[in-house]
């Protein structure tokens, strides 16, 4: 595992405060806009490199991402031998997130169908911690600023995905075993074909998933309350990193006036709420 990871992109955050999304979107749609600019900063993050050119980011981002997806399959980004990322923009803070087909996810699995060839494809892999990364923007007047966020470890936030799907086949199942209508193989839950009599019209149906926003999920984590970004993953995962990027993060920690603690708490378990698991919260003021 490289020293490119969640923790080095929130140590860059700490030490850089930028919040500025001066990246550049191809879309017209300024909520299209605004994701596209928040998954390029996303991106700098990781890389630190907000400096840097355009066609310089390109060779950076080569380096040490093996997938930047789209916007209909997650995830949006994948390290090279690390995580998976899901970025997500809202413009208010406490907004639920529309995930849309897909179902919330712990780890991301090879074998999902709703993601691509390529990204199945670009490393050898089965599955990948995966990581939300949730974006509060605010719109003055055209000049986007981030003005919270949330990064959390899916296995700190979403259940198992059996606790998805057998909800999505019962519905599939159900729909699929109605008398008298013409369905076809789809990844969505259902669609029927030749709706009308000349057989020309179909119908899909669809899955459109979503979830509540980390700081409704987690606010009995009083240290999160109020502060401009945190990152929440289980204690084992933040361990499982290159100890030069845990000596960093937990060095910014140690600075005065950095406005970063490290807090080490107990989470509700997705799977299980009765359990308690080990996890870190890393807040920024």
């Amino acid at each position: 595992m490289n020293n490119v990871n969640i923790l080095s992109a929130f140590a860059n955050l700490v030490a850089n405060r930028q919040t500025s999304l001066s990246g550049t979107a191809t879309s017209h749609n300024t909520m299209n806009r605004m994701g596209e600019k928040l998954e390029a900063y996303v991106k700098d993050l990781f890389c630190n490199s907000f400096s840097a050119t355009e066609d310089k980011k390109i060779e950076i981002h080569n380096k040490y991402f093996s997938y930047t997806g789209n916007q209909n399959n997650p995830p949006d980004i994948m390290l090279r031998g690390g995580d998976a990322i899901e970025v997500k923009k809202i413009e208010t803070q406490n907004s639920q997130l529309a995930l849309n087909s897909s179902y919330p996810k712990d780890v991301l699995h090879s074998d999902d169908p709703r993601i691509n060839k390529k990204c199945r494809t670009c490393e050898n892999w089965t599955e990948k911690d995966m990581f939300y990364i949730i974006g509060h923007i605010s719109d003055n007047k055209g000049v986007e600023s981030l003005e919270h966020m949330w990064m959390v470890q899916g296995k700190c936030y979403a259940a198992d995905r059996d606790t998805y799907t057998k909800i999505s086949d019962v519905i599939s199942d159900g729909v699929n075993s109605i008398p008298d209508v013409e369905f076809t193989k789809t990844k969505e839950l259902a669609r029927v074909n030749k709706v009308d009599p000349l057989g020309i019209t179909y119908l899909r149906i669809r899955g459109m998933w979503g979830i509540d926003n980390p700081t409704s999920v987690f606010k009995y984590l009083s240290g999160a309350n109020g502060k401009m970004a945190n990152l929440l993953l289980l204690k084992e995962k933040y361990n499982s990193y290159p100890e030069a990027s845990r000596k960093a993060i937990e060095g910014l920690a140690n600075q005065n006036g950095s406005g970063l603690t490290i807090t080490d708490v107990k989470i509700k378990d997705p799977n299980n709420p009765a359990d308690l698991l080990d996890a870190k919260l890393l807040s920024l003021d």
